[in-house]
C-alpha cells in the first residue's frame, strides 16, 4: 500500500500495480507522446504497448464514477499529424472507459510558422468509469447577463412553433475550450502544463479530500494543484532529476502556505 501525498521515483506501470483496486478518484496527467521530447532519454521506453498496460491499470485503480483527464497532442511528421491521440482515446473506450468529453487546451503563445496552420492546442480527453460521480462545473460571467432574449422552438415535438422569452443569467457553464497563457519555464522540466489547468480539472472532477493520481507527474504541477485545493495526491516519475524538482517545488509551496496561515493568524 502506497502512502498518500508522495511522489514515487519509479516507472508508473510498476507503481500503479502496487495500488489497490478502485482507490483513485481522479487522474490528471500529460504523458509523453510521439517522441516530441526526450525526457532525459526515457522516451525510448514509451510505446503503444506500454500505453496499453498503463491504460488498463488506470481503469483498474479508478473508482466507479472516477475520471481520467488525458492531455495529449500529435507530432507532425512529413507534413501529416500522427493521430496517436485518437488511437489512445479509442483504446480507452475499448477497455471500458466512457469518453465523457473531448476538451481543448488552447495555448495563447505565438506558435512557430511553417507551411501549414500551426498546432496551437492539445487535446484534453476526459474519460469516466461509468457516470462521473463529481461534476463541479466551472461557471463564468455571461456576456449578455440580464438581457431578455427570445427563442423559437417546437412545442412538444409538434409542428407548432412556440416563442419564449428568457432573461440571461449572470453566469454560464464554461465551454470545453480552455485557454491559458504560457509563462517562462524555470523548473528544468521540458514539458509543464499551467498550474491553473491542473487546478481547474481537479476542482471540476473531484471534491476536497479525494485522491488524485498523476502517473507522469514530471515537475509536480498536479501535486501542487492538489495542495492548493485540499486534495490528496500520488505521483510517479521515472527520472530522479524531475522527482527532485517536483519535491522542491512542493516544499516551496508548502512553506508559502504556512507563511500565509501565520499571517492570517496575526490579523
Amino acid at each position: 500500500m502506497l502512502e498518500l501525498n508522495k511522489i514515487y521515483c519509479m516507472d508508473c506501470l510498476e507503481g500503479m500495480k502496487l495500488l489497490p483496486n478502485e482507490c483513485i478518484d481522479l487522474t490528471v496527467t500529460s504523458p509523453p507522446y510521439d517522441n516530441l521530447r526526450t525526457y532525459n532519454g526515457y522516451i525510448e521506453q514509451w510505446s503503444f504497448e506500454k500505453f496499453q498496460g498503463i491504460a488498463k491499470e488506470l481503469y483498474r485503480v479508478t473508482k466507479q464514477g472516477g475520471v481520467v483527464v488525458w492531455i495529449v497532442a500529435d507530432a507532425t511528421i512529413k507534413g501529416s499529424e500522427t493521430g496517436t491521440s485518437f488511437k489512445q482515446a479509442l483504446y480507452f473506450k475499448e477497455i471500458g472507459f466512457n469518453l465523457h468529453d473531448t476538451m481543448i487546451y488552447a495555448k495563447s503563445s505565438q506558435p512557430r510558422q511553417h507551411n501549414r496552420y500551426e498546432q496551437q492546442f492539445e487535446y484534453m480527453f476526459v474519460f469516466s468509469k461509468g457516470v462521473p460521480k463529481t461534476t463541479n462545473l466551472i461557471r463564468v460571467p455571461s456576456k449578455n447577463a440580464g438581457k431578455t432574449v427570445k427563442r423559437t422552438c417546437r412545442d412538444n415535438s409538434c409542428d407548432d412553433l412556440k416563442e419564449t422569452k428568457n432573461i440571461v443569467s449572470e453566469t454560464k457553464i464554461k465551454s470545453n475550450i480552455w485557454e491559458y497563457g504560457t509563462k517562462k519555464n524555470t523548473t528544468g522540466h521540458p514539458a509543464i502544463f499551467p498550474e491553473q489547468l491542473a487546478n481547474d480539472h481537479i476542482v471540476s472532477w473531484s471534491n476536497e479530500g479525494d485522491t488524485v493520481l498523476d502517473p507522469f507527474i514530471g515537475s509536480g504541477t498536479t501535486a501542487i494543484a492538489c495542495i492548493n485545493t485540499n486534495r490528496n495526491y500520488i505521483g510517479f516519475e521515472l527520472d530522479k532529476q524531475y522527482c527532485d524538482i517536483a519535491n522542491e517545488r512542493i516544499r516551496n509551496r508548502q512553506r508559502e502556505n504556512q507563511k500565509g496561515k501565520r499571517g492570517l493568524n496575526r490579523i
